[in-house]
């Protein structure tokens, strides 16, 4: 499965992008999608998640009631919207695939499936 993410850029303290990650040469169907993001000089970490089955959906507490994701079964996509955005959320961010178990839904190793990144710049 190849993943491609788009939507990044920049925009102001407090505005709104929506970012896409479209699968290719496979479905979503049978993963969960995650949304990962890697600031300047940091780690990569942990954004959002959710499982295509069902539809559950997981935040890190950061962005919770400002960014949300979603899936599209019929266009094969997951998206990102992220709201209320603060320059903390720069970061290039990256879509991934993967079956993890709940408790590790956040764990980077869960996914094997990366999309090439996007940067979001959040800067006036």
């Amino acid at each position: 499965v190849q993943l491609q993410a788009s939507g990044g850029g920049l925009v102001q303290p407090g505005g709104s992008l929506r970012l896409s990650c479209a699968a290719a040469g496979g479905s979503f169907s049978s993963y969960t999608a995650a949304w990962f993001r890697q600031a300047p000089g940091k780690e990569r970490e942990f954004v959002a998640a959710i499982r295509w089955t069902g539809g559950s959906t997981y935040y890190r507490d950061s962005v919770k009631g400002r960014f949300t994701i979603s899936k599209d079964g019929a266009k094969n996509m997951v998206s990102l919207q992220m709201n209320s955005l603060k320059p903390e959320d720069t970061a290039v961010y990256y879509c991934a695939a993967g079956r993890p178990i709940t408790s590790a839904i956040r764990s980077e190793p869960m996914y094997y499936y990366w999309g090439q990144g996007t940067l979001v710049t959040v800067s006036s």
